[in-house]
């Protein structure tokens, strides 16, 4: 076993948790380090420069893994994980088969290793066994099985070949399957937050009011006879709105068509409710592009529409805008509906008034705001009895994760 094994091993057993929290700060040390030694100055000592090479190595071998148990990310993270070991060979394998093979002997260990994986299956624990390999230039002549872990259990197993028996490396082997295992409990995790995502997305759409839906086509049939090319118009508005509401793609989506589907929106509105509804919109055209997640604004203009319309009789004023604000695009709707107590929106965000008359509209919102972007863009709302409401929502121009490629088009003018 290599120096780089034995320094995974020390870190691994020393230092576990900022193996995981510290690795992108570990990596560009050992790249400091690195540029420290081109220039010819002093590196540390040898285990300084074997434990930042590990970390190094094993913030490459940490992305793939988040996707999961695969082949595809196993045969991308095999060759990291043998380098940390320094081991002859090493395999990566799921339940049934072998994923991922780096190093020699695979024409002729790998269904003796499934056969031995099978048999640590039964028990979860790690094993370490001679090869019996027969073949005299064969290097592989022990194994070390560990397993890999989920939360279904045992998910399959990290084979360490080596070319003698050695206590350090059933350690280290051991040590690094369960960072391994640690890997794809987060990949889990980052698809469980999808799956929560996408059930929120289908509460909004499940909370598209049939009680609107008719409405809507009550109004554009009234315009059937007396306005026939209206009436076409509205119909064409009220296709492409539930068009966009119900797109069964993507996560996020662009400002230009978020607000693009809340126009379609409020011209149903304004068929129904006619000079009742003043709309103004203003948009900087800079931060039409900008990608945030797909139904975020829509529920909140449905929000102001409601109190401004449904629960009053007076005039409802809809102020849009959008603006550029450095690295963030600053977004707000407000209304001068019949407001809201300020204890009450508390309670309907915590989710303490599931049955309210907002739905779960504003808290969704709010939720997947924060999901995406942390507690630092939560929606801001401002609001009193008879006093409408504000929504400011802060959108970062640029976030990892966070892309959406459709076209953008220039938004007309609405007043």
């Amino acid at each position: 076993m290599t120096g780089a094994g034995q320094a995974l091993l020390a870190v691994l057993a020393v230092a576990g948790a900022a193996l995981m929290l510290g690795v992108g700060w570990a990596a560009g040390r050992w790249h400091a380090r690195r540029g420290e030694r081109l220039a010819g100055l002093d590196l540390g000592t040898p285990v300084e420069r074997a434990t930042f090479h590990t970390l190094h190595t094993a913030s490459l071998a940490a992305p793939p893994l988040r996707a999961g148990l695969t082949e595809d990310a196993a045969r991308k993270a095999a060759r990291r994980l043998r380098s940390l070991l320094g081991t002859e060979a090493l395999c990566l394998t799921d339940r049934e088969a072998v994923l991922a093979w780096d190093g020699p002997g695979a024409d002729h260990h790998q269904r003796r290793a499934m056969a031995r994986v099978a048999v640590m299956l039964e028990s979860g624990r790690s094993q370490s066994v001679r090869t019996e390999c027969q073949r005299p230039d064969c290097p592989l002549k022990w194994a070390v099985f560990a397993p890999l872990t989920g939360e279904d259990g045992v998910l399959g197993a990290l084979v360490a070949y080596g070319s003698r028996e050695s206590a350090v490396l059933v350690r280290a082997a051991t040590e690094l399957a369960r960072w391994v295992s640690v890997q794809l409990e987060l990949s889990e995790l980052d698809r469980s937050r999808t799956r929560l995502m996408e059930a929120e997305i289908k509460a909004l759409r499940a909370q598209i009011s049939p009680h609107f839906i008719f409405n809507s086509l009550a109004a554009i049939a009234s315009f059937v006879r007396t306005d026939p090319e209206r009436a076409r118009e509205l119909l064409l508005e009220f296709a492409d709105f539930t068009r966009y509401s119900f797109r069964r793609h993507g996560d996020f989506t662009t400002l230009a068509e978020e607000l693009r589907s809340i126009q379609q929106y409020l011209a149903l509105a304004g068929a129904r409710f006619g000079d009742r509804l003043k709309v103004t919109l203003q948009v900087a055209p800079e931060v039409l592009p900008v990608a945030l997640p797909f139904l975020c604004l829509q529920p909140l203009v449905e929000n102001a529409v409601k109190h401004g319309l449904e629960d009053s009789t007076e005039e409802c004023r809809i102020t849009i805008t959008a603006q550029d604000a450095g690295p963030d695009a600053v977004i707000t709707v407000e209304d001068n509906g019949v407001g809201m107590d300020p204890e009450l929106l508390r309670r309907i965000l915590a989710g303490e008034r599931a049955g309210s008359s907002s739905g779960v509209g504003l808290p969704n919102v709010d939720e997947r705001i924060r999901q995406v972007y942390g507690d630092a863009y939560g929606p801001v709302m401002e609001t009193g009895v008879g006093a409408g409401m504000k929504v400011t929502v802060r959108i970062p121009k640029y976030r990892a994760g966070v892309h959406s490629s459709p076209s953008v088009q220039a938004l007309p003018p609405r007043t």
